[in-house]
């Protein structure tokens, strides 16, 4: 019997998706120089074969002094002969095996690391409330300087259009710049980019129609938008339902719904320092494994486009039910293809029932070093470890090896920042050149 994950799926545009699973945006962090190459390539080739009808790339900067990390791919202006000629290759293999491949845009804001911007933009001169010094102070952005990112992220997404990918998506979630202007805490704004909801969420209404002008008519468009941050004081459900309606007078294709942010990690699975701020949403008459599920289904009926759920899925059971209930129209899958690339082509063909997810099996130690520990400092090294282990896991599919699964939790969070530390010196080798 065919499963409803199998489905295809029209989107507003006229475009359509083979079928209900996306390969959920995963920043790579493998860029040389900031640029796509061969590594990307031959990633998205492996994912080509996960049997997802759609795959999403991870960040694609659209600043190169605004970076999530040292390794992202930018596109900031007209790529030269030979990065349009890699971002063609990348658009390709993700392609290979018959899946629609998108590339998601982005701009860090003031989540860009200190050892690549020490004064980031953002909307208001308000720094991120973590410990460790990895993030410096922002500068509170101009109107000429908000004007700038709109148009960035048009031509990025123009960019993509050329190089071939089928559809972008506009990422306004996880306490990125957009995030940013949405969140009251982080938006103390008084102008008519801040305050009220219709000016903090500005930005992103004006990208979108941006965006929407640079593609045309015929060339999806979709936003990742967080159904709250989990903060007190953040960015709220209620106040994402009203920008889902907003969203759904523009030519929107796909709204991916996820949540928090660097502060409040619930993307990852676990609270932050500060305690999580409860948001309202009607309560299942069953437990779901993915988080956001329920979020995604309120929000569903307020949506005009088709709406993903990414975060926490992993039986074909729960997938199955999440779309036939009418929560979600594409069910996001990340880490488990970091384990497996083919783990939902196998789900699909009945091999297996239920994806794996070798990162979450790591742990820091036993009792209260687990990830369930009570200790925030321990709760968040186990996630940042096992974030880590894919990201190596990433790495070695991109260089055609198989996933590091010796690798221990300590040793990946290590090389991870080894990595990156290495890549910021290339990069800062390559400017003073």
């Amino acid at each position: 019997m065919t499963s409803i994950l199998e489905q295809p799926l029209d989107l507003p545009c006229g475009a359509q998706l083979p079928n209900r699973l996306c390969k959920a945006a995963m920043t790579e962090q493998i860029a040389v120089g900031n640029r796509a190459g061969e590594g990307h390539a031959r990633l998205y080739r492996a994912w080509s074969e996960s049997g997802c009808g759609m795959l999403l790339t991870g960040n694609v900067l659209i600043d190169r002094r605004h970076l999530e990390s040292p390794g992202n791919v930018v596109v900031d202006g007209r790529p030269d002969a030979d990065h349009m000629a890699a971002l063609k290759a990348w658009a390709a293999a993700g392609q290979e095996r018959g899946g629609k491949m998108w590339m998601q845009i982005s701009h860090a804001g003031r989540q860009t690391p200190k050892l690549v911007n020490p004064a980031p933009h953002a909307p208001s001169a308000i720094p991120l409330d973590l410990p460790g010094g990895q993030f410096g102070t922002p500068v509170a952005m101009d109107g000429q300087d908000i004007r700038k990112v709109i148009e960035g992220f048009a031509l990025c997404a123009s960019v993509a259009r050329e190089a071939g990918f089928d559809g972008v998506q506009i990422h306004g979630a996880h306490g990125y710049l957009i995030s940013q202007f949405l969140n009251p805490r982080a938006n103390q704004r008084e102008d008519e980019w801040g305050g009220y909801l219709e000016n903090r969420a500005r930005l992103l209404l004006e990208t979108v129609d941006a965006v929407r002008t640079a593609v045309g008519a015929d060339f999806p468009v979709g936003v990742k938008l967080n159904s709250a941050d989990f903060q007190t004081g953040g960015f709220s459900f209620e106040e994402c339902r009203q920008v889902v309606r907003w969203l759904s007078e523009k030519k929107i294709d796909l709204l991916e719904v996820s949540g928090g942010n660097y502060e409040q990690p619930k993307l990852l699975g676990i609270e932050g320092f500060e305690a999580a701020e409860y948001q309202p949403v009607r309560e299942s008459t069953k437990a779901r494994e993915a988080f956001f599920v329920d979020y995604a289904g309120e929000v569903r009926e307020e949506a005009s486009m088709p709406v993903m759920a990414t975060g926490g899925f992993r039986s074909k059971v729960a997938m199955e039910e999440a779309v036939s209930a009418g929560l979600a129209d594409m069910i996001g899958l990340g880490a488990p293809l970091c384990t497996d690339p083919r783990g939902p082509a196998k789900m699909l063909a009945g091999e297996i029932d239920r994806l794996e997810n070798h990162a979450k099996t790591m742990r820091l130690g036993p009792g209260f070093l687990g990830p369930d520990s009570g200790i925030g400092l321990f709760k968040m090294i186990n996630a940042l470890g096992q974030q880590a282990w894919n990201y190596m896991a990433i790495e070695a599919l991109s260089e055609g090896r198989d996933v590091p699964r010796k690798l221990g939790l300590l040793s990946a969070y290590n090389k991870h920042q080894k990595r990156q530390k290495s890549q910021v010196r290339a990069l800062q080798g390559a400017a003073q050149a």
